[in-house]
């Protein structure tokens, strides 16, 4: 469902009452996170038989294995028994998923292959038992999930790799990742992601790399796209950085010889967590340490600017303020995206 549109230059920006109220958050993981791909890995970390990485989706833990076979599958991370994990943590060359609390195993396909001491069990069928699965895909050397029916993968990224081209993903190895917490309802990390209007007064070291004056946003259906000069200083080479925004909590950050993904995981109404993920071309990896310091840097600065936000918004002294027709269409399109999200799924109108 579309809500009526606000023409950009007469938009403003979302209730604040989005970001604290309860209904909206359990709303969100349910019929915005839960439904829609997402970068949850790199593929590398499962690529041999028997790998598995678990991760969360929409409040949904969810574990992903390769198979014999070389399929990726993946499932909700609970036993039927009594909700133990079926795994805990990353895990290398398991001959069986194994639950964690009461030891019930199942195969790489989710079939129950063992209940010890269930034998007493009348009526008890095996047979019967599955692990949910859920929607994973290998793109691009990036393990992608959902927990949940909602737009097809094609849908979502439309566009993104004719833009980036081919090789901008091509070769890419994985080199690490950093986790970083973040004191703020998740909207607001992606409300500050889409712009690049605070650059100049939050990040000086990166205003010093992008050029500012030629910093452009385009729109797709479910993505949006900012782009900048960069210059070859720094971390960074010289060439063109893209940054998008794949609805509703993914980002790929685009740079000759790198790519750094980001998944924004909501762990609260006011709390969230940031997945990076780093990866370079061959040769490029000189640049890694450099380059975790400089994001250390700008992300400290996302972060602390992130949290004022949510404390502002929160007071019960904030109303919307317009929006930056010249430097916040991101902010808007996505904003917009929400607006239908939270129409189709019966939220009050008050609070749009």
């Amino acid at each position: 469902m579309k809500t009526a549109r606000t023409p950009l230059e007469k938009a403003v920006a979302l209730d604040p009452s989005w970001y604290a109220r309860p209904d909206v958050y359990e709303a969100e993981l349910k019929h915005i996170i839960a439904p829609h791909w997402q970068v949850i890995g790199p593929a590398g970390a499962v690529s041999d038989a028997g790998d598995v990485i678990a991760r969360d989706i929409g409040g949904i833990p969810v574990v992903v294995v390769r198979s014999p076979e070389g399929a990726l599958n993946g499932f909700y991370n609970i036993c039927p028994h009594r909700a133990g994990p079926i795994a805990t943590c990353d895990r290398k060359g398991l001959k069986r998923l194994r639950c964690a609390y009461h030891g019930w195993s199942y195969d790489f396909d989710g079939r129950l292959r063992a209940a010890p001491e269930m034998q007493d069990a009348e009526g008890f069928e095996p047979a019967r038992i599955r692990l949910t699965p859920i929607d994973v895909i290998e793109w691009n050397g990036l393990i992608m999930a959902r927990a949940g029916d909602g737009p097809a993968f094609d849908e979502l990224y439309d566009g993104v790799m004719d833009i980036a081209g081919s090789a901008a993903m091509s070769k890419l190895v994985f080199h690490q990742g950093r986790r970083y917490a973040v004191a703020s309802n998740w909207k607001v990390y992606v409300d500050n992601f889409l712009e690049g209007y605070h650059l100049p007064f939050v990040h000086p070291g990166l205003t010093q790399l992008v050029d500012y004056a030629d910093y452009k946003t385009e729109l797709g259906r479910w993505w949006s796209l900012q782009r900048s000069p960069v210059e070859g200083s720094g971390p960074y080479a010289a060439g063109e950085g893209l940054y998008f925004f794949i609805y509703p909590n993914v980002m790929l950050n685009i740079m000759p010889g790198r790519l750094q993904t980001n998944r924004v995981v909501p762990t609260g109404i006011d709390a969230c967590v940031v997945e990076f993920d780093f990866y370079y071309a061959p040769g490029a990896e000189t640049r890694a340490l450099e380059d975790l310091e400089f994001s250390e840097q700008v992300q400290e600065e996302d972060r602390l600017i992130c949290e004022h936000v949510q404390k502002g918004l929160v007071s019960g002294a904030y109303r919307p303020g317009r929006l930056s027709p010249a430097r916040e269409a991101g902010v808007w399109h996505w904003h917009n995206l929400l607006r239908d999200a939270y129409a189709a799924n019966g939220l009050p109108e008050s609070a749009v």
